[in-house]
């Protein structure tokens, strides 16, 4: 399967990296790529050195020979590749947040609507061991019944953007649309579209969410999840969870010794030990991500649908878009907040 990457910034290069792990088992290759930088296309060029490079991502999709093509753009500029490459009769991958406005949302959907194109969302966290450790618990009422989670994605500052579009409402959402919609992804990946949501946020002095806590109820459950990304520079980025369940609560913290850790009522304590399907690190995208395993998992998913002509039922382009909804109906509430 020849492939086409549109974008080589942080995440297209680590999508790149996952590809060339799972090049040994599928017949897969990098054939074109594109991006307006020039040291972009050379560090792309660089890891697939006989992809064909374009400067822009539209003639990419006029000219180069693929069946399948990754965009990896900043968020306000995934609706009009996507909906080209559909259009051209391709299979995506497009990166989250799908889009930033309703109308796109309505857009994406029609145009796979009516090209039958196979589109996966990277909403990544649904492919991350510790999470869906998290969601097999929930399934099975291995510890009863989950009563409380709260989630949290925090980060330094976010700066590294190309033209610093992160910092820009209207290109990234904020921080609601492009880091705390992991969290909501999840959410309603596990249980659901919530009962009610009360948002709390803090603004910068140009009216821009900069921290987001929200509550959430789910039948029973009540949860939480806050994100942050202006934090000092030296601050690490860090995501976890903590579930409460009947029988014990479950704490995760990527930057803990033991990053899972179980505490069970009876006053055991565990470290389960995940296996994980490709683990790897690699700091080469130069972004707040290393470990590269999850976006193996998560393109090797796609990779098996395609070419086993299955569903894509965990990361489809139809729960891309309703998690958009759910940010866009979380930073509407933001913004009116004084």
């Amino acid at each position: 399967m020849r492939v086409g990457i549109i974008g080589c910034g942080g995440m297209g290069v680590t999508h790149m990296l996952s590809l060339k792990a799972l090049a040994a088992d599928y017949k897969i290759e990098v054939a074109a790529i594109a991006d307006v930088r020039e040291a972009a296309r050379e560090k792309a060029l660089s890891i697939w050195t006989e992809a064909v490079a374009f400067q822009e991502g539209m003639e990419l999709l006029e000219r180069a020979e693929v069946e399948m093509v990754l965009i990896c753009l900043p968020s306000y500029l995934h609706t009009k590749y996507a909906v080209q490459a559909m259009e051209k009769g391709l299979n995506v991958f497009l990166e989250k947040p799908v889009c930033l406005k309703e109308e796109d949302c309505r857009l994406l959907l029609k145009a796979q609507e009516e090209t039958g194109a196979r589109v996966l969302v990277g909403q990544v966290v649904r492919m991350m061991d510790e999470y869906r450790y998290l969601k097999e618990l929930i399934t099975s009422k291995a510890y009863g019944k989950l009563q409380s989670l709260t989630l949290w994605r925090l980060s330094g500052m976010v700066d590294w953007g190309f033209e610093n579009w992160f910092r820009d409402l209207e290109r990234s959402g904020s921080v609601v649309l492009d880091l705390h919609i992991h969290d909501v992804d999840f959410l309603r990946y596990i249980l659901g579209e919530p009962d009610s949501v009360q948002v709390n946020a803090r603004k910068n002095q140009e009216g821009m969410p900069e921290q987001i806590v929200t509550q959430y109820r789910f039948g029973e459950v009540i949860a939480s999840a806050e994100a942050s990304w202006d934090n000092p520079k030296g601050f690490p980025f860090e995501a976890g969870y903590r579930a409460v369940f009947e029988e014990a609560t479950i704490l995760f913290n990527n930057n803990g010794k033991d990053k899972l850790i179980e505490y069970h009522r009876d006053g055991e304590v565990k470290v389960p030990h995940l296996s994980s399907e490709y683990q790897a690190t690699d700091s080469t995208a130069g972004i707040n991500i290393s470990e590269i395993g999850p976006y193996y998992t998560e393109m090797k998913y796609f990779l098996d649908c395609l070419t086993e002509k299955k569903e894509i039922e965990v990361l489809p382009l139809s729960e891309g878009v309703g998690s958009v909804r759910l940010c866009l109906k979380e930073l509407e509430m933001a913004l009116n907040n004084n």
